[in-house]
């Protein structure tokens, strides 16, 4: 069994043990769109969405899901409420994903009220790339190598706090042992996809280290 079926199994198991878990079928939508099996991942993401409906992550993901499943009418309508619901919360990065999924399709992006991102900076304060908002910035990065530095450079002290909240919410939710490696990699993608850290900037991070 390949490791991406390993994690697909893992994650239904969990799902299914734990009907009510966003992270797990999260979770388990990511496994199914790693193995390219959209229109299931559509499903796990939509069910996170439904469980969490603040999750704007979660509806970026569907959406992108059912894109790939040639299901651009659905994609249209979940990343359009998914747009509101991150313009609403402040979650930069998934609104610029899904504003980018949405024109990629012709849908309009809809409007909203002014985001914090749309304000000008007052001198000397730090705004978060992350969230759009103003914050405080981080004295020191969270950990060694170029992500650490990244983050310490780009995401607010209240941001990386909210991380820590949720990613006690992963490790108790799924399960997860940091002293395994394919457990302490799962908590590292769920980091970045928390901060906006995709894979074409993890890239360039690692290269430019």
């Amino acid at each position: 069994m390949s490791s991406v079926e390993q994690r697909i199994a893992q994650f239904t198991k969990m799902a299914t043990d734990d009907p009510e878990n966003d992270m797990a079928h999260y979770s388990l939508g990511g496994a199914l769109m790693e193995a390219g099996r959209h229109a299931e991942a559509a499903g796990s993401y939509l069910r996170a969405t439904q469980l969490n409906p603040t999750f704007s992550k979660a509806y970026q993901m569907a959406g992108q899901a059912l894109i790939e499943a040639g299901q651009q009418s659905r994609a249209g309508e979940v990343l359009t409420e998914g747009y509101a619901i991150a313009a609403e919360r402040g979650d930069l990065m998934p609104k610029k994903a899904i504003a980018a999924l949405l024109e990629s399709i012709g849908a309009p992006i809809p409007e909203v009220a002014g985001a914090a991102s749309e304000a000008p900076v007052p001198e000397g304060a730090f705004r978060c790339q992350v969230t759009g908002k103003l914050g405080t910035p981080m004295s020191r990065p969270p950990f060694k190598g170029p992500v650490g530095a990244w983050i310490a450079e780009n995401v607010s002290r209240e941001t990386w706090n909210d991380w820590i909240g949720q990613g006690t919410k992963v490790i108790n939710e799924l399960r997860l042992d940091l002293s395994r490696d394919e457990d302490a990699a799962t908590y590292d993608r769920h980091m970045r996809e928390f901060l906006g850290i995709d894979d074409a900037l993890l890239a360039q991070l690692q290269q430019s280290n």
